[in-house]
């Protein structure tokens, strides 16, 4: 499925993995080595993320229940915890520069799209 910015018409992700599953979620992009452009891994239910053992830098998206964006997290290291937001409902990991690519912001209404 791809995600889209309705906002500005934006194509934000090309592809976006599910991560729904608990496993799905617990792992998800620990050990991998790279997130391909145009490539995005949404986790839901979450409200907060990790980078421990990943290797890269990532953006995250926090979307609350109607997929508006509630907060932007940028360049998120390895090693790092990203903050708790009560008003997340999930979170979508993307490869780092995807939000200033896109120019997404906070309140940015996103749809997940299915081909």
């Amino acid at each position: 499925m791809k995600l889209v910015n309705l906002r500005n018409d934006s194509i934000i992700a090309e592809q976006i993995n599910p991560a729904y599953p608990f496993f799905k979620r617990l792992r998800g992009l620990m050990f991998t080595k790279k997130l391909d452009e145009g490539v995005g891994l949404h986790i839901k239910p979450c409200r907060s993320i990790h980078t421990f053992f990943m290797n890269y830098t990532i953006d995250v998206l926090y979307l609350n229940e109607s997929n508006v964006v509630v907060a932007i997290d940028e360049s998120l290291e390895p090693g790092k915890v990203g903050k708790l937001y009560s008003d997340a409902h999930s979170v979508v990991e993307l490869p780092k520069g995807t939000v200033q690519e896109t120019g997404t912001k906070v309140g940015d209404e996103l749809l997940f799209k299915t081909a």
